[in-house]
């Protein structure tokens, strides 16, 4: 397995940040197998949806009506909310596993691999692409 370690820069609001083209670098001419997305962070998570056409932006409006920024969370440190940041991998888990066929991402016409960061107080993030290759 070869694996490697990206950094991203969120910046201090909500995100869903397409990592897509990152990931098919990293795939590019591997052949078959697996590519394992994998952020190390309590409050960041990986989704495979589709960008651009304001899917990304109704993902945020979602968490944020399931998880509200406000004073309910018991984990309280940070901004306000930022409770909600340690319950959203739990929704949106920190991993996800594509397909790769022939050195590249078998994703359908409108999937994106992104990384999904709702903590405004941590603004820098660190996503690991692993490739498993085929037998």
């Amino acid at each position: 397995m070869d694996s490697e370690m990206h950094s991203y820069r969120t910046g201090g609001r909500e995100t869903v940040r397409d990592i897509t083209g990152d990931c098919a670098g990293f795939v590019e001419g591997r052949g078959d197998g697996l590519l394992q997305v994998f952020v190390p962070h309590a409050t960041a998570g990986i989704a495979i949806i589709e960008t651009g056409a304001g899917s990304d932006d109704d993902l945020l409006a979602a968490l944020a009506d399931l998880l509200p920024a406000d004073d309910r969370w018991r984990h309280r440190h940070g901004s306000p909310g930022h409770g909600r940041s340690h319950v959203m991998p739990a929704l949106v888990p920190p991993y996800a596993t594509v397909p790769v066929l022939d050195g590249r991402l078998a994703l359908g016409t409108w999937q994106s691999v992104c990384l999904v960061d709702l903590n405004v107080d941590n603004a820098e993030r660190q996503v690991r692409l692993s490739f498993l290759g085929a037998a």
